[in-house]
């Protein structure tokens, strides 16, 4: 049961840091790099606890969330040359995207473009109707009613992880059953 505890508080405390993230890229456009660093601790950790106590069976191989992070980086950094997300998404969607398995990364990125998508198109309206009045100066809504083509991406990423998370199995029964086992690699 303890390792169920730790596996629920990392995951939880990953999300958390995700909404940080999604809120300081809306309040300011940017990703503090610590967040990319501390969701990166916090998988190793969660990782290297269930692996070393026998409840490996809770994430695919760690080849295989390695892979989904470079696949990640790969996608981002390419995105991030064309000028559509910033150095810092790039980094927080390839930390996230190590807590998915390479076999729910397709999901991660659809989720993440397509919630990508759907605050370009807010962004759009913004930008258009200019709807707030004295919006915060820095942040999204200030640049874009200023005429800038912004996104905050963080938002996307993080809707992204969450909706892999769920997909992945991190909060079904099966995976959480793994915890209560008498004989957890069995």
């Amino acid at each position: 049961m303890t390792m169920l505890v730790v596996f629920l508080i990392c995951v939880f405390l990953t999300l958390a840091i995700g909404i940080l993230a999604g809120l300081s890229d809306v309040r300011s456009m940017t990703i503090p790099n610590s967040y990319s660093i501390y969701v990166i601790a916090l998988f190793f950790v969660c990782y290297g606890a269930l692996y070393f106590t026998g409840y490996e069976g809770v994430f695919a191989s760690l080849w295989s969330h390695i892979l989904s992070a470079g696949l990640t980086f790969i996608v981002t950094a390419i995105l991030y040359s064309m000028k559509i997300i910033g150095a810092g998404d790039s980094k927080f969607g390839t930390a996230c995207a190590l807590w998915i398995g390479a076999r729910y990364v397709p999901v991660f990125l659809f989720f993440m473009t397509l919630f990508g998508g759907l605050l370009g198109v807010a962004a759009l309206y913004i930008k258009k109707k200019k709807p707030f009045e004295n919006p915060k100066l820095g942040s999204w809504v200030d640049q874009v009613q200023g005429g800038k083509e912004k996104v905050p991406y963080g938002v996307a990423i993080t809707f992204g992880m969450l909706l892999a998370f769920i997909y992945s199995g991190y909060f079904s029964t099966g995976s959480l059953s793994l915890f209560v086992a008498a004989n957890p690699t069995g």
